[in-house]
């Protein structure tokens, strides 16, 4: 059979556009009502997609970002693996993948928190390991200042490391619970490790059996130069922003080369580059609705997302003038800061037009179309080697997702591009990855 595309849902509560929740195809409250997170995730399900991606947020509200953050729904979310905990009593199939950063995080107290919502949900979590990105974070953890970033990506591999080596800590078959002889364990499937880097260390092994699906998967998410070459060392999905079919085939084939390079197979890893999608019916409510969008985006919003983007304070500045040079030191996102510079210069935008651009996509791949319009376009990629797959971020939510779902996907599936019905149960059947041996490489 002809390989086929991979499809997340990325759910941000209310939808992708910082505006969503004023429009009526949302949900406002939904950030805090589990009942409409569980009615999206089971939307996803029905839609087959392969899992849900939740991604996390830890607002940082002081003078400077309120005028921003009270326009938004960021103020109210959940913690991811609370929810995706919850999730996975109420779904049967769809993978579930949460956000953790290494950055302000116990390697142990993550392991085991994954490693239990992979047990309870039979074998599909994964987690999608970032470094934290922003620099006010640090305040609610204690912390002076925020982790310079390359600390952060060395101190990210550390943990991965540290991570995989608790989730292998034991044999697939060391647990006897053999009533008649008393054993509950044997001895010789224990895997204890210890490790000591430049940042961490720990040792010791898990209390919970070994994951149904060998381990969860790990997911990435940088794209900067440090941030792909932990991808190639320790991810199985990739996470992405690109904007142009070229870009996005040169940043898979990057990949690929990097992990040649290390003894890793290719086919270990699935690229799924962010995807916003203005779909409508037609191609006249796509348009319509990106306009109704658009209109209602407060100047407040799309400053304060392009401000923390690029690193430049923007207030006070002309909405129809240039971005300003953005400082070189900036010690957030630098891929999301590199791709918006140079899509402004490249497409002469003004603050308007970048803020318009990314209060939605937030620098991710923007299409708009009917359903025939968005499958030729997610085709085109998939079929030229840009993306084995898709994180879909539905602009509003749930309207955006039923759309998709209801005519996007059958006509993905007309195509033979998408599955007709799930094959099998865990994530990594779901996405084509082999079940690993305890302490083998991904």
């Amino acid at each position: 059979m002809a390989p086929q595309m991979k499809l997340a849902a990325f759910l941000l509560p209310t939808g992708h556009h910082a505006a969503a929740w004023r429009h009526p195809g949302s949900a406002p409250d939904a950030g805090s009502n589990f009942q409409r997170q569980l009615e999206q995730a089971r939307l996803a399900e029905s839609g087959l997609f392969d899992a849900v991606f939740i991604a996390d947020f830890t607002s940082s509200i002081d003078e400077a970002t309120l005028d921003g953050f009270r326009r938004m729904t960021y103020a109210a979310s959940f913690e991811p693996l609370t929810l995706l905990s919850a999730l996975a009593a109420t779904t049967n199939k769809i993978g579930l993948i949460g956000t953790v950063s290494t950055t302000y995080s116990v390697p142990y107290h993550l392991a085991r928190q994954f490693l239990s919502l992979d047990q309870i949900s039979g074998g599909r979590a994964g987690w999608n390991l970032v470094t934290t990105a922003n620099v006010k974070e640090s305040i609610h953890y204690g912390r002076p200042s925020h982790v310079p970033h390359a600390d952060r990506y060395r101190q990210a591999r550390e943990f991965a490391q540290i991570v995989q080596n608790f989730w292998d800590s034991w044999d697939d078959d060391a647990f006897l619970r053999d009533t008649d002889s008393g054993e509950f364990f044997k001895p010789q499937g224990r895997r204890p490790f210890e490790f000591k880097g430049e940042f961490l260390s720990a040792a010791g092994q898990i209390d919970i059996p070994r994951s149904p699906q060998g381990r969860p998967v790990l997911v990435q998410a940088g794209s900067s130069e440090p941030g792909r070459q932990l991808a190639a060392e320790t991810a199985e999905m990739v996470f992405t922003a690109q904007q142009t079919l070229e870009e996005a085939k040169a940043f898979r084939l990057d990949l690929h080369r990097r992990m040649r390079n290390i003894g890793r197979d290719p086919a270990s890893l699935k690229v799924m580059p962010g995807v916003y999608p203005l779909v409508g019916r037609t191609q006249m409510e796509a348009e319509d609705l990106r306009a109704q969008l658009d209109d209602l985006t407060h100047p407040d919003v799309g400053l304060f997302l392009l401000g923390g983007m690029t690193g430049t304070d923007l207030r006070g500045l002309p909405l129809d003038g240039p971005l300003p040079d953005a400082p070189a030191d900036f010690n957030g996102n630098r891929s999301r800061q590199t791709l918006l510079v140079e899509m402004a210069k490249r497409r002469n935008m003004t603050l308007r037009d970048l803020y318009l651009e990314v209060s939605g996509a937030r620098g991710h791949w923007s299409i708009y179309g009917g359903p025939k319009e968005i499958a030729d376009q997610l085709e085109e990629w998939f079929v030229e080697g840009a993306a084995d797959g898709f994180n879909v971020m539905p602009p509003i939510l749930p309207q955006s997702l039923e759309i998709f779902v209801d005519h996007v996907v059958p006509e993905l599936q007309r195509r033979g591009l998408f599955r007709t019905a799930y094959e099998g149960s865990t994530l990594r059947e779901h996405l084509g990855l082999k079940r690993p041996a305890p302490g083998e490489t991904p």
